[in-house]
C-alpha cells in the first residue's frame, strides 16, 4: 500500500485531529517520564534515555490473537538467542483481550508487547498503558517503510511512537459463489440488491449473512463505508454523532433485515456455530476485511473452492466506497522493562519479508508494511477461493476507503456501548437505532469523565 493512497490522507487527518487527546493524555502520563519532552529526531528525551538495551539475556511476553504467530516467533527465537519471545494466544481484542490487558496494566502484570488495533491505541494511552519507543534504535528510521497514515496513527499526533503498524483491513464481500450461482444471482452491486438477494436465498433456506451481537468494530466498518462522521474533534473538544443520519441509515437498513428475518441473529462472530453455517451453506456471505480470507479458509474447510470475493455493495449504484475493519499494531506496553528489545522485535515482526509472508499465509494478515503488497502470497490466485486473486479486490478497496472518517478517543468504550445495544436489539429489547442513541449518550459521558470536552 503506497503512502499516496487515499486512506493514508484520511488517517493522517484522523490522527491529527486527535491532537486534542494528548493534551489530556500527556498530563496524565507525565509522571512516568516517558512522554515528558520532545527531543531531536522525533522522539522524546525521556523515551531515548529509557530505551537502553539490556546487558544480558531478555525474555519478552507477547499477547496476540493472530493464528500461527508461534511459528513466526519461532523464527525470531532461533536467530536471537539473547532476546527470546514467549507468545500467549488470546481471543480478539474486543472479545476480552483488551479488558484483560487493562486488568493486567492495573495489576502491574502486563506483557511487554501486545496486539492492539488502531482504534484502541488512544484508549490504552489514556490509561498510561503504552511505552513511547521513539527513542529506541531503528524505530524512527522505520517510518518510511509504512504508509504515512499508519505511522501517524501510532504517533497519535505527537513526536512519540507507541506501536509498530502490523496490518490493515479494507473490506469487501465474501460470498458462496456456488449458492449464488444455483440461485441465479450475481454478487450484489448495491445494498438494495443485497436485501433482494437475501429474500431469494431465504426462500431456499439460506441466510444471506449473520448480524453479530459483539462485533461493533464490524459495524464501524459499515458506518465508515456509508460516509458517517461519528466523531469530529476540533481543538480540545469532541463532537459525537453516532446517531447521525448516515449512521441511522445503516442501522435502519440492518434492522429491516433483522425484522424480516433475512439474517441470522443467533450466531456470534468468530464462533463454531458460524463456521458450521458457512461450511454447510446455511449462511452465504460475510462483509469483512482482507484478513477475513483466512478466517473462512481455516474454519470452513469443507467449503473450499466455493467462495469468491466481490467489492462491497454500494448505497448508490455506481459508487465506489469501501469500509475498513480493524487492522492492528504491535504495541509496547508501558510497564515493559525492556523497551529496546521489544521495539527491535516489533520492527522485525512487521518488516521482515519472511515474517510478513508467514503472517499472511498462517494468520491471514494484510500487511501494513509497504513491501508487503509485493509479497508473492498477495499477488497470486488463492486456491481456497477457486484460484481468484482475492487480494486484488482488497487492494482496490483500500483505495476506496473514505479519507475523512475519524475515530473517537475512547473507542474501546464506544464499541462496548454499541455491542451492549446490539445485544439488546437482537434479543427484542430495542432497535439498532436505539443502540446508536444509547451509545451516543454513554460515549459523551465517558469522554467527559476523562476530562475531555464532548457533546
Amino acid at each position: 500500500m503506497k503512502s499516496t493512497d487515499r486512506p493514508g490522507r484520511g488517517r493522517q487527518r484522523a490522527v491529527a485531529l486527535l491532537l486534542a487527546l494528548p493534551l489530556v493524555a500527556t498530563a496524565a502520563c507525565s509522571s512516568s517520564g516517558s512522554e515528558s519532552s520532545s527531543g531531536s529526531g522525533g522522539g522524546s528525551t525521556a523515551a531515548a534515555s529509557s530505551c537502553k538495551p539490556a546487558s544480558g539475556k531478555v525474555t519478552l511476553q507477547f499477547w496476540t490473537w493472530v493464528p500461527g504467530m508461534q511459528q513466526v516467533v519461532d523464527k525470531w527465537n532461533a536467530a536471537n538467542p539473547d532476546i527470546q519471545v514467549q507468545v500467549k494466544e488470546t481471543p480478539a481484542g474486543n472479545a476480552g483481550t483488551y479488558q484483560n490487558m487493562f486488568n493486567a496494566l492495573k495489576a502491574n502484570t502486563a506483557p511487554d508487547l501486545g496486539q492492539v488495533e488502531y482504534d484502541s491505541l488512544a484508549s490504552f494511552r489514556l490509561q498510561k498503558g503504552l511505552k513511547d519507543i521513539s527513542g529506541c534504535a531503528g524505530v524512527n528510521d522505520a517510518k518510511a517503510q509504512f504508509p504515512d497514515w499508519t505511522w501517524s496513527q501510532v504517533q497519535m499526533g505527537g513526536p512519540g511512537v507507541y506501536a509498530i503498524p502490523q496490518d490493515i483491513g479494507p473490506m469487501a464481500l465474501f460470498y458462496r459463489k456456488d449458492i449464488f450461482d444455483k440461485a441465479g444471482l450475481k454478487p450484489p452491486a448495491t445494498w438494495d440488491e443485497y436485501a433482494k438477494d437475501a429474500q431469494v436465498l431465504k426462500a431456499r433456506g439460506v441466510y444471506i449473512t449473520h448480524f453479530p451481537q459483539q462485533d461493533a468494530n464490524w459495524f464501524d466498518g459499515l458506518l465508515w463505508q456509508s460516509g458517517a462522521k461519528i466523531f469530529d474533534i476540533s481543538g480540545s473538544s469532541v463532537k459525537v454523532s453516532l446517531d447521525g443520519s448516515d449512521s441511522t441509515k445503516v442501522a435502519d437498513y440492518w434492522q429491516k433485515l433483522i425484522d424480516n428475518k433475512l439474517v441470522a441473529t443467533n450466531l456470534q462472530g468468530f464462533s463454531p456455530d458460524l463456521y458450521k453455517a458457512w461450511d454447510t451453506g446455511k449462511v452465504a456471505t460475510w462483509v469483512s476485511a482482507a484478513w477475513g480470507y483466512s478466517t473462512i479458509r481455516d474454519n470452513a474447510k469443507s467449503s473450499a473452492g466455493k467462495w469468491a470475493v466481490a467489492p462491497m455493495p454500494q448505497w448508490q449504484a455506481g459508487d465506489n466506497a469501501a469500509g475498513n475493519w480493524g487492522g492492528s499494531t504491535t504495541a509496547v506496553f508501558g510497564q515493559s522493562q525492556h523497551p529496546a528489545e521489544a521495539a527491535k522485535f516489533a520492527l522485525w515482526l512487521n518488516t521482515n519479508p519472511e515474517a510478513l509472508t508467514l503472517e499472511n499465509s498462517l494468520g491471514g494478515l494484510y500487511p501494513a508494511a509497504k513491501a508487503g503488497a509485493d509479497l508473492p502470497a498477495l499477488t497470486k490466485g488463492v486456491p481456497f477461493y477457486g484460484g481468484q486473486k482475492v487480494f486484488d479486490v482488497f487492494k482496490q478497496a483500500s483505495s476506496q476507503v473514505d479519507t475523512n472518517f475519524q475515530w473517537g478517543p475512547v473507542m474501546t468504550d464506544t464499541n462496548r456501548f454499541l455491542s451492549d445495544g446490539f445485544t439488546k436489539a437482537l434479543n427484542g429489547q430495542g432497535t439498532l437505532g436505539e443502540a446508536l442513541k444509547s451509545a451516543q449518550t454513554q460515549t459523551v459521558s465517558s469522554l467527559k469523565s476523562q476530562g475531555i470536552s464532548a457533546g
